[in-house]
């Protein structure tokens, strides 16, 4: 008797918490095919994934279905004897053409050639569709706020040089020039924002969220951690991987912050100085009295005991003289 051979069955029964969309793309990525041809195995039939294979490989395969999050088993299959003399019945003649076996709901899927999924997503800037891991969305960031920083240094000399000449016409016309330069920032920044949230398998209209008191002061901290999906999700395949510009573009964001720390730390101390000081000179200030000069006569001192006696005379009776 020869060793026993498994196959994978597959109902259309999906793990717990995974969207049915999710488990599609990543079959697809998984047999290398098209989702087109990944959605002819969620019929509810059972479906033959896999066949002939031995009982290590048969695990082996189910615990790469299980991370598609589709729910498949593992089945023995029935040995079948084959009988030479049917074979030979069955066989098309000499020239008779040949039609090929009808689709079977058991096979495995096939992916036409040239319609191989993408292993990575196309990087899409400006646009919201697609995904961005969280170094991407650090480097593009550091690169769309050093533009507006740029922008904004220009048009503060322009502003100046426009007051200094009293220009009120150049002055509006600026002021709108602005004003749109700071909208197409915030479109780009939410454009960014949303492929982000892609990534993690979140909707972009989460970036309203930011908006929200007290949760948007801790919400874009929670993009920038929160990993994303090693397989592709409903919003199509994983970005592709890092380059060397991206993770220097995005280890700069450690210097900018460390600046602004140091910045910060330095400007607190030099307010809790002048604080001081200030506090020390009141102190000092309400502690002094100020007195006005009183002019005081002072009797001479005597110089001898003479002098002194003569000073202490008996008063005159006027009677006696």
């Amino acid at each position: 008797m020869g060793e026993n051979h498994f196959k994978i069955v597959f109902e259309g029964s999906l793990l717990p918490g995974v969207d049915i969309t999710t488990a599609k793309l990543n079959l697809a990525e998984l047999f290398k095919s098209d989702v087109t041809a990944i959605e002819r195995l969620f019929t509810g039939r059972p479906v033959a994934l896999k066949r002939n294979l031995s009982q290590a490989d048969a695990q082996t395969y189910l615990q790469a279905l299980s991370k598609t999050g589709i729910e498949a088993r593992i089945e023995a299959e029935t040995p079948i004897e084959l009988n030479l003399a049917d074979v030979h019945d069955h066989a098309p003649a000499s020239g008779q053409a040949s039609f090929a076996d009808p689709q079977s709901p058991y096979a495995p899927p096939r992916a036409p050639v040239g319609e191989v999924a993408a292993e990575f997503a196309t990087l899409k800037p400006f646009s919201f569709d697609g995904r961005i891991g969280r170094l991407r969305y650090l480097a593009w960031t550091l690169v769309l706020s050093t533009v507006l920083l740029a922008v904004c240094g220009v048009f503060a000399l322009v502003a100046l040089a426009l007051i200094g000449a009293d220009s009120t016409a150049g002055l509006i016309l600026g002021s709108l020039l602005a004003l749109i330069l700071f909208v197409g920032f915030v479109f780009v920044s939410i454009q960014i924002t949303a492929q982000r949230l892609h990534d993690v398998g979140w909707s972009g209209w989460l970036w309203l969220l930011n908006l929200v008191p007290f949760v948007g002061s801790f919400f874009p901290f929670v993009i920038m951690v929160v990993p994303g999906n090693d397989t592709a999700n409903r919003y199509g395949p994983p970005p592709p991987p890092n380059s060397t510009a991206v993770k220097v573009l995005s280890s700069l964001w450690l210097i900018v912050i460390a600046l602004v720390l140091f910045g910060s730390l330095a400007g607190g101390l030099t307010a809790i100085r002048e604080e001081y000081k200030s506090a020390a000179q009141s102190s000092y200030e309400s502690s002094s009295v100020t007195t006005d000069e009183i002019d005081v006569e002072v009797a001479p001192v005597p110089n001898s005991v003479d002098d002194a006696a003569e000073e202490v005379r008996p008063p005159v009776d006027s009677a006696k003289e």
